[in-house]
């Protein structure tokens, strides 16, 4: 055997016995006196050697020439060390080195192999499998593999049953832009990389598969951020002979166990609030309620002052920040200047000081006197201390834009932990989103979501205004997981793909195996997809979901660490009959 013990879990009680250890140096330290020390790590920890030059001259000399993760086998005998270390679960015990030999050297490492490495971004994707021996990111994977595991358990434990649909399928370009793959055996034609298993799923629904679940792999060719990868990895369900309230009940207590059994964290019931109110009073289809500073229209108490502004602006929306009326002048420009970013695009920021004396201090006071101030306050329920930020324009605009003002000053404040965590339902979404410059609608969610049946009669005169049976999963301002229920009858689905300005003929060529199915009996259905990578990246307090995949792309999309995306032989392009040109950048 390399190893009859790791290097996480000897302790006191095994003083005196004879062990053997395998792993990589994670540092050695030369000390006066004729003593060396090891640090062995593995996976599940970090062993201390001791090498002493009075007892073993020739092992002292060959562990003086060990270097950073070199990887050992070492034997010798479990002893209590003199100068314990506490942080660790071994600290307290050392190994008396009787053997050692030298399974593999190892080059200087690129950055240091700690938990406060010296790595950059690019750095560490670039030597990924050397990152991932780094504690933080390893008790990410095992963090979601807990996660993994525990979801597969709750799941197989309410007879849901896993089952693998295809990767290889046809392209839908009604949603996010597919990766596509040439066929060689059918020149000129090509299969798409599933953006999500949407298809398969309602087809199992009909096949009698009345609860099916996958952790699946899927694929979208989207511009990236903190919270995008090209793949993702999704938490996939679907049911039958139930409605929204069943789907919702089921998942939430879902992520309840999972909060609790992965935490230790009992979560309370996730409160519902519809798509129109957290657009109204977080400017966000994922409000992060962590913290309050809602907004609150002022729009009524503002005009008729001269202030051509706010006179002229559809919509004026303010937030209370409170006990922030000592933000400085500079603190307020620096605010000004990051809602004037092109990304966020406001004009500018109105402020008001309630000062702890009562008076109130405003950028716009040469407008309006100290009553028409106080009728400001007291509508955002502001007290002496607080400080009042208005955002004025476009409706939609401004409250997007007021939105973001609202997540900054809360980070500023320190009103986002990531040690709280706020749950919630936002349901009641639009059913379609109109495109004015192609002047047609598209799913809000997907072609195939359910309207609400009392909406129905409107997808003819105002379908705008059609409500969905769809609802998001949002924790902490992040929209974990997202589904709906599905419409399962094909006038219904038909009258959904006219409104959607599919022809008949367009329609069967791309979703007529569905309509085809559907023929045969298909059964009320719903489900819904958590994005694992997110769930697991919030559980672990991440800013990235990238430490929570073992292999991530970086920004651009690439996988620096093999180089790909990359250009291919021509001969391989000749068997796939396709022909590349490159456009110069």
């Amino acid at each position: 055997m390399y190893r009859n013990h790791t290097c996480g879990e000897l302790t006191l009680a095994n003083v005196d016995n004879e062990v053997t250890l395998a792993g990589w140096v994670q540092k050695v330290r030369k000390l006066g006196g004729g003593m060396t020390f090891v640090d062995l790590r593995d996976r599940y920890g970090i062993t201390q050697l001791a090498f002493n030059k009075e007892v073993n001259s020739a092992l002292y000399e060959q562990s003086n020439k060990l270097g950073r993760e070199y990887v050992l086998q070492v034997k010798g005998i479990v002893q209590e060390r003199s100068s314990k270390n506490l942080n660790i679960p071994t600290g307290e015990i050392e190994i008396i080195v009787n053997e050692l030999s030298i399974l593999n050297t190892s080059e200087v490492p690129p950055f240091t192999i700690e938990d406060e490495t010296d790595g950059g971004d690019d750095l560490r994707m670039k030597y990924r499998y050397l990152d991932l021996r780094r504690t933080p990111v390893r008790s990410n994977l095992e963090l979601r593999h807990k996660i993994a595991f525990e979801t597969r358990r709750f799941l197989d434990e309410r007879h849901f049953l896993e089952v693998e649909t295809p990767v290889l399928i046809g392209s839908t370009p009604e949603g996010a832009r597919d990766f596509v793959v040439p066929s060689r055996m059918n020149p000129g034609e090509f299969y798409a990389l599933p953006q999500s298993p949407q298809l398969f799923k309602q087809l199992l629904m009909v096949s009698g598969f009345d609860r099916y679940f996958q952790i699946v792999k899927c694929f979208r060719d989207e511009d990236l951020r903190a919270d995008r990868q090209p793949e993702f990895t999704q938490i996939d369900c679907e049911m039958s002979f139930v409605n929204q309230e069943d789907v919702l009940n089921i998942f939430e207590g879902l992520t309840k166990h999972l909060f609790k059994y992965i935490k230790g964290i009992d979560v309370p019931d996730f409160p519902r609030m519809t798509y129109a109110d957290a657009m109204k009073f977080y400017g966000s289809d994922k409000p992060d309620t962590r913290f309050g500073m809602e907004f609150v229209e002022i729009k009524d108490l503002t005009t008729g002052k001269d202030f051509v502004v706010f006179d002229s602006s559809e919509y004026v929306g303010a937030i209370c920040a409170k006990g922030a009326a000592a933000y400085t002048r500079k603190q307020l420009d620096g605010l000004t200047n990051f809602v004037k970013r092109p990304q966020i695009g406001a004009k500018g920021l109105v402020y008001l000081r309630y000062e702890s004396d009562g008076s109130l201090k405003s950028s716009v006071d040469k407008f309006y006197d100290q009553e028409d101030l106080k009728k400001w306050a007291d509508r955002c329920q502001a007290e002496p201390g607080d400080l009042i930020l208005i955002i004025c324009g476009e409706t939609e605009k401004a409250q997007k834009q007021l939105c973001e003002l609202r997540l900054e000053v809360g980070e500023q404040l320190g009103l986002r932990d990531k040690n709280k965590f706020n749950c919630l339902w936002v349901i009641d979404f639009p059913l379609l989103e109109k495109d004015e410059e192609l002047g047609r609608y598209f799913a809000k969610h997907h072609p195939f979501t359910s309207p609400k049946e009392e909406d129905i009669p409107l997808l003819e005169s105002d379908p705008g205004a059609v409500r969905a049976n769809a609802y998001d999963m949002v924790i902490n301002g992040v929209e974990v997981g997202g589904g709906s229920v599905r419409i399962h009858n094909s006038k219904l689905q038909n009258k959904m793909f006219h409104v959607l300005g599919f022809t008949e003929e367009k329609a069967q060529a791309q979703f007529g195996f569905l309509m085809n199915a559907f023929k045969y009996g298909a059964p009320p259905h719903a489900g819904l997809a958590f994005g694992l990578d997110r769930l697991v990246s919030l559980f672990a307090g991440l800013d990235s979901i990238r430490d929570c995949i073992a292999f991530p792309k970086n920004n651009s999309g690439r996988d620096v660490m093999i180089d790909a995306p990359s250009t291919i032989e021509q001969e391989q392009l000749d068997e796939l009959n396709l022909k590349v040109e490159i456009k110069e950048k």
